[in-house]
């Protein structure tokens, strides 16, 4: 075993270069396996919290949380029993050893990321340095902020005629060199409606470049604060005017921003699914949603 976990990554990074690892055939995500699960809490609401997760959660003694992402009233419903260790300001080096003594003591451990650990949740990391210590790791997927944001503002992400694509993304900033930044590449493609994660605090010198690029001003843009949370905001606006509300409201992180038609439910055309296309015999996998 070692206590090095880039060594842990670079290793395990190796080993996909050469194969999937046979877990991969042996089960779905719905499956609860052995070791210490990866548990997407989901945006905010304990509600939305899956099945699988909320049982997982409650049988636990030890849940290691993503602090005030995951909110309280998760942790007090589903987590009484537990201890709790939030892992904000830990970095590898100290929550590794402390997730897998409390494993190898025959504890059951449970880490639970905010959202889904898909999207933006450095959960792979922590995952492949637990297996080098020889404990085993799973995934139990969440309801990530963009799906409670398209909910909440009572749309789809995908329209017919409107939006034929989605596009996860964050902006440039500490963490993310100005060449990786294409927000702006995504919404010169029209037809895809753009979410921008981790990127609150940024959204007026976003706008600011995407007008520089010779965007619409007035292309829509909708600001979801703590979707599904008590406090939820919804801020309308545009490229030209979303910046400046978002900072008169205060708002520097915790928020999605979904940028075109769709967020908005606007200029959509009528799916095929249930018109003329449903009486001629077509496959349901090539009919739009």
């Amino acid at each position: 075993m070692t206590d090095d976990p880039q060594a842990a990554i670079d290793a395990a990074s190796e080993r996909r270069e050469r194969g999937r690892d046979s877990r991969v055939y042996e089960h779905t995500a719905g499956d609860v396996q052995d070791g210490i699960p990866f548990i997407g809490a989901g945006p905010g609401d304990p509600g939305l919290l899956t099945v699988t997760g909320k049982e997982l959660v409650e049988d636990a003694d030890l849940v290691v949380h993503a602090g005030s992402l995951v909110n309280s009233e998760l942790l007090e419903a589903y987590c009484a029993d537990a201890e709790t260790v939030s892992s904000v300001g830990k970095d590898l080096e100290e929550l590794i050893p402390l997730m897998r003594d409390a494993h190898e003591d025959g504890r059951t451990v449970v880490r639970l990321h905010s959202g889904d650990p898909a999207i933006y949740g450095a959960a792979l990391e922590q995952m492949d340095a637990l297996e080098q210590e020889g404990v085993p790791t799973y995934i139990v997927p969440g309801v990530t902020s963009a799906f409670a944001a398209a909910a909440t503002l009572r749309t789809q992400l995908t329209l017919n005629g409107t939006a034929n694509h989605v596009a996860f993304t964050r902006p440039q900033g500490r963490t993310l060199d100005p060449e990786d930044d294409h927000v702006s590449e995504f919404v010169a493609m029209g037809d895809v409606t753009t979410c921008i994660y981790l990127g609150t605090h940024a959204i007026p010198d976003v706008m600011d470049r995407l007008r520089d690029d010779g965007h619409d001003p007035d292309t829509p843009v909708t600001v979801v604060y703590h979707a599904s949370w008590p406090d939820e905001d919804v801020i309308e606006g545009t490229v030209e005017t979303i910046g400046e509300k978002v900072e008169d409201a205060g708002y520097r992180a915790s928020a999605l921003v979904v940028i075109g038609d769709a967020g908005a439910g606007a200029n959509y055309d009528r799916s095929y699914l249930y018109g003329d296309w449903a009486n001629r015999g077509g496959s349901e996998s090539e009919a739009d949603d």
